[in-house]
């Protein structure tokens, strides 16, 4: 894994929201949106030295990193911040069978519409 250099007035750019998180989006190496999920300032410290996807669960208030207990790991590629500085994307190598606790490549499988019973 291969850290992503960040510098302190970059960092120091991320808005968090009132809980102290920020929006994550993980995105795969061909363009694919995998899931969304949380980051606070530790996380995304330890995200960008260790070149693994690491989030924040505000389900169990802890620590998240990607893949320790399913094994679907994400090695990240590339970080970005958006122009407020309120979302973060990051593109990665999506290894193991996929993002989604259902088993699923994406988390986005699921569309609106008329064939909304028709999963991706």
């Amino acid at each position: 894994m291969t850290a992503i250099a960040a510098t302190s007035e970059q960092l120091a750019l991320v808005k968090y929201d009132d809980h102290g998180l920020v929006a994550a989006i993980a995105q795969d190496l061909d363009g694919v949106v995998l899931m969304m999920a949380w980051m606070n300032a530790e996380t995304l410290r330890m995200t960008l030295d260790e070149g693994l996807m690491v989030y924040w669960s505000r389900s169990r208030q802890e620590v998240w990193r990607k893949g320790d207990t399913s094994g679907d790991h994400q090695v990240v590629h590339e970080a970005f911040y958006d122009c407020d500085a309120d979302v973060l994307l990051f593109k990665v190598d999506q290894q193991g069978r996929g993002a989604c606790h259902t088993g699923r490549y994406s988390c986005f499988h699921r569309r609106f519409g008329n064939d909304a019973d028709q999963p991706q």
